[in-house]
């Protein structure tokens, strides 16, 4: 985040919160922007994305009393035309020396009090420190797995081979192939150059020389050209939870690309993808199964045993007159819910016809026949049609 974005960015107003809101009503009015702008739930719509991130980034500085405190700061000085420079600067109607303001003459800018240290506690730059090197958060990675329509309900550990920028090997993250990169002397090791704006204050940009790293490497690494980092490969046990589903992306935090001079990993992004089961289906956390039966199992009722994913049988109870398509519930036979419970198994009857009769089979349906003469099933059906 630029300095400039820090002044200019009115973190209240993207939140929807007033400037007096407690903790509780800035983190409540972030979940509920999160949730409806989170990429998972608009996927490809670019303006939701960007609006997220912009989310996460009011959230990021008002969430956090210390950021807060210092981003207010930062605005009461410069925010809303709160600061105007003198006519050598911009045409403002009175002129003054920054250095007294903030305490000290015009050389104490990083002595305690000055100048530099107010910007050093509110950016996180310049100051005392402001020789110290940056530390880099790793690159987030994205994979993919493909799992079982088994292992998604019931969990699996698999191993993932990634790829990804890591502290080159051969230079040890240096840069440099001896190991011993320079202090850059345009940043001074901070990664940042100021860049004036007008006005008796600047802004600060990526140096152009160290490119933000702050070092400089006199002799290169043959293999990461100076930068540091180098493609790397590994392969991750990772642990799918159970009960995922088809193109679920599930992140775990921390298991992306090493960072760079102490940074935190970034994130993996698993997207998953389950293959199909010859028996069983899914409709949200119960499974399905469709379940032959004869005829005279639906028509005068009994006893039918149903195959559950993983486990032992479960038998159902069909009633007599038990019609065609009718969906029955094995209660707890489906898949796991995130609270731990797990979903029904959804079992449908399909009433079988056999296609070749013996002698005695056959007879005995032609004696059903005779006995049922006077019934039509499909009276109804036509006495129907006619009132449309």
């Amino acid at each position: 985040m630029s300095t400039k974005d820090f002044i200019e960015k009115d973190y209240y107003k993207v939140l929807g919160v007033p400037k007096d809101a407690t903790e509780a009503e800035i983190k409540k009015a972030y979940r509920k922007l999160a949730r409806e702008f989170h990429p998972d739930a608009n996927k490809g719509n670019a303006k939701a994305e960007e609006r997220f991130k912009e989310i996460s980034e009011a959230n990021d500085v008002l969430g956090d009393p210390k950021k807060r405190k210092e981003y207010d700061e930062a605005r009461a000085l410069f925010g809303n035309g709160g600061f105007r420079p003198g006519p050598g600067g911009g045409g403002g109607s009175f002129n003054f020396d920054l250095g007294d303001l903030f305490g000290g003459g015009a050389g104490t800018q990083t002595a305690g009090g000055g100048f530099g240290d107010v910007f050093g506690g509110l950016f996180n730059r310049g100051g005392a420190g402001a020789t110290r090197t940056q530390a880099r958060r790793g690159q987030d990675i994205e994979s993919e797995v493909t799992l079982s329509f088994t292992e998604a309900i019931e969990g699996a550990t698999v191993p993932l081979r990634m790829s990804s920028q890591a502290p080159c090997k051969v230079c040890s993250g240096t840069g440099d192939k001896n190991g011993t990169p320079r202090v850059c002397p345009t940043c001074v090791g901070t990664g940042q150059v100021a860049r004036g704006t007008g006005g008796g204050f600047s802004l600060t940009d990526p140096c152009p020389d160290c490119k933000g790293r702050g070092l400089i490497a006199e002799n290169p690494c043959e293999v990461c050209k100076g930068s540091g980092r180098a493609k790397s490969s590994r392969t991750m046990q990772v642990r799918i939870p159970a009960g995922v589903s088809d193109g679920q992306r599930i992140r775990l935090r921390g298991k992306g690309a090493p960072g760079e001079r102490g940074g935190p990993a970034g994130d993996l992004y698993v997207v998953v993808h389950v293959t199909a089961h010859s028996v069983f289906g899914r409709k949200g956390d119960n499974l399905t199964v469709t379940v032959p039966v004869t005829f005279t199992e639906a028509a005068l009722g009994g006893e039918v045993r149903v195959p559950t994913l993983g486990g032992p049988a479960v038998t159902l109870k069909l009633p007599p007159g038990t019609p065609n398509g009718r969906t029955m519930r094995a209660r707890g036979k489906g898949a796991v819910r995130k609270d731990g419970t797990r979903g029904d198994l959804l079992v449908t009857v399909e009433v079988s016809v056999p296609g070749d009769l013996s002698g005695k089979a056959r007879d005995a349906l032609e004696a059903y026949r005779e006995a049922t003469a006077g019934e039509d099933p499909r009276a109804e059906l036509f006495e129907a049609a006619k009132g449309d």
